[in-house]
């Protein structure tokens, strides 16, 4: 595959081929999980670069965007609450912890990074202060989710989830056999664009430097800005945060 640092983003190639990985990521998550960790590093790196710098990875699983900013220079560690998804993560960069309360001081991170967690913790603003607490001034924060009204909103029982979560849920076991990873309200919450914008927007702490789609091929910046639209539309939103105080 060609190097994803290559590619425009926004770009219909980019978002053509992670729009192919994802339907791939029940067989191979492994391989769908390297390629989104390289290229959010790219995002990442596009407002800061990671080389030296102290990167904290809230709720990153089993570790793939660690390692990928490890392999870029930086001092990648990852902060996860799973214990088995831990048992994967790259050594001695890995510590069990919850992302409402990180041990780590006040301005530790150069960026603290976060991707496709908000949507699974039940008070996301308590999640973002505990993100933008241990980002040191002038640092970085890059927070990204799948938003609960958004086609993919109901992640493995997608799109069902428009006509009801537990409809969809009884659905996509019939149909594969097997148990759902996600039940609303106790791992999956209903986030949304709206609500998240103006809570960010309102903190005297951080500026938004950029709200957008992250996958979207074309203008990224267009759908958050339409309100009721952006709901749908979105998709996945990504907030690039600079802690400012």
């Amino acid at each position: 595959m060609t190097d994803p640092r290559a590619w425009r983003d926004p770009s219909f190639r980019r978002s053509l081929t992670l729009f192919r990985a994802f339907l791939r990521e029940q067989q191979d998550p492994a391989a769908v999980y390297d390629l989104l960790a390289r290229d959010a590093a790219d995002q990442v790196e596009r407002y800061l670069p990671v080389d030296g710098r102290v990167v904290v990875d809230v709720g990153g699983g089993r570790g793939h965007f660690t390692a990928e900013f490890r392999r870029r220079g930086a001092h990648g560690y990852l902060f996860e609450p799973d214990a088995a998804e831990l048992a994967a993560a790259p050594a001695g960069a890995a510590v069990r912890a919850d992302g409402y309360l990180l041990p780590l001081a006040d301005g530790a991170a150069d960026v603290c990074f976060s991707s496709n967690v908000l949507e699974h913790v039940a008070d996301p603003a308590t999640f973002v202060s505990e993100m933008v607490r241990v980002t040191r001034p002038g640092g970085m924060v890059y927070l990204s989710f799948t938003n609960w009204l958004s086609p993919w909103g109901g992640h493995e029982w997608a799109p069902w989830h428009y006509l009801g979560a537990e409809r969809a849920r009884r659905r996509y076991e019939r149909r594969t056999g097997r148990a759902a990873k996600h039940r609303l309200g106790v791992n999956l919450f209903p986030v949304g664009v709206g609500r998240t914008l103006r809570d960010v927007r309102a903190r005297t702490d951080v500026t938004v430097v950029t709200a957008r789609s992250r996958y979207w091929p074309v203008l990224p910046e267009l759908a958050p800005r339409l309100p009721v639209v952006r709901e749908i539309a979105t998709w996945n939103l990504l907030l690039i945060l600079r802690r400012c105080r």
